[in-house]
């Protein structure tokens, strides 16, 4: 089976997709699929995420060149809506008569649609509504966006396989009670990622003993209206911004902190939060984020998209001994490696491909 994976770049500031499509990449070919990556930022050609043994081919060119250069593609798999290159690829699926899986990525969810709505609309009628009819199967990672999608209307299968995540080696040693804990944020700075309300949260709730650390690439100045919001909140000495983190400076930020926290107003998986728990972290997030089961698991926080719910949830997190919170952390490992191991999602992925070339 031969495979053209897009996305729209796997540069690291792009985030959570340019990871899983190339850990994704990369587990399809460790199942014997011929994979291709291509991107129209031409970032396939030298992507750190991708495995250099694994075999996947890094394309580049336009779309109809990179696809070209590929060969005889049995699928397209489209990470993402709304880009010219998506609407390209649409085209020459169905110029050439290849089956075609879209993964939504969250661009469809609630805050997405109101984000630049007027755009979207145009774009809806123009051209997008057409594409996503046009593909053979619509991929969701979570119930909640699979819901989201169906309920407009487009009468595609739509199926939910969530992302998977590496489990990083495991770390005892975490920060003792008596030093300065930390609460981590990790991921763009972006305004659906909720830092506002967080600040608010965090000067309502006061956490003694604690500090902020913000990781991320600025979107759009986001990051200076954040600072702003921290100064005058007072919690300049508190709250500290840093820069992206990839690589073992990344993992070392995972290990260094205590808590991780993203009080986000939509995410469709929220890879950052299957990072952290594999590093044995525990989670606040918000219902933005389709991870409900951090209550069943025991292992996080799940709260409404508010001030005073994420303040709540952040109280009584923060007044958690450290050692009952690496213990949570420790039960969230367990349930990455349990279930959202790369092989089990690869497996997953086949199946759909497999079902869409072998359709009458």
């Amino acid at each position: 089976m031969r495979v053209f994976l897009s996305v729209a770049s796997f540069q690291p500031s792009y985030g959570g997709p340019a990871r899983s499509v190339s850990r994704l990449a990369t587990a399809l070919a460790e199942l014997g699929i011929e994979v291709g990556v291509w991107a129209p930022d031409q970032s396939a050609a030298d992507t750190e995420f991708l495995d250099k043994a694994s075999g996947v081919k890094r394309l580049t060119g336009d779309a109809a060149g990179a696809l070209a250069q590929f060969g005889t593609a049995d699928l397209i798999h489209d990470n993402g809506i709304w880009l010219p290159h998506n609407h390209r690829l649409a085209c020459l699926a169905r110029k050439h008569d290849i089956p075609r899986v879209v993964s939504i990525r969250g661009m469809l969810e609630p805050w997405a649609l109101r984000h630049k709505r007027w755009k979207k609309r145009l774009a809806w009628h123009a051209y997008q509504q057409r594409d996503l009819c046009s593909a053979s199967i619509l991929h969701a990672t979570a119930a909640s966006e699979a819901d989201q999608v169906r309920s407009l209307g487009l009468k595609v299968p739509v199926r939910v396989i969530s992302n998977g995540v590496d489990l990083s080696p495991a770390r005892l040693d975490r920060p003792k009670e008596s030093g300065i804990k930390t609460a981590l944020f990790l991921g763009r700075l972006h305004p659906k990622k909720g830092l506002p309300l967080l600040v608010e949260a965090w000067a309502k709730t006061k956490p003694a003993g604690w500090r902020m650390r913000v990781v991320g690439p600025d979107e759009a100045g986001h990051r200076a209206e954040i600072e702003a919001l921290v100064g005058r909140a007072g919690l300049t000495g508190e709250w500290s911004f840093e820069d992206s983190l990839d690589g073992l400076a990344k993992s070392q930020a995972f290990d260094d902190a205590s808590l991780f926290v993203l009080p986000t107003h939509s995410e469709n998986f929220g890879m950052a939060i299957a990072e952290a728990l594999a590093h044995g972290l525990p989670v606040l997030t918000t219902h933005g984020a389709p991870w409900e089961k951090l209550h069943a698991e025991d292992c996080g926080w799940w709260t409404p998209v508010s001030v005073d719910g994420i303040s709540a949830a952040l109280a009584e997190a923060t007044k958690r001994p450290v050692e009952e919170l690496q213990k949570m952390g420790q039960r969230g490992r367990l349930w990455m490696q349990r279930d959202f191991s790369w092989t089990s999602v690869a497996h997953e992925m086949q199946q759909v491909y497999t079902a869409m070339t072998s359709a009458p």
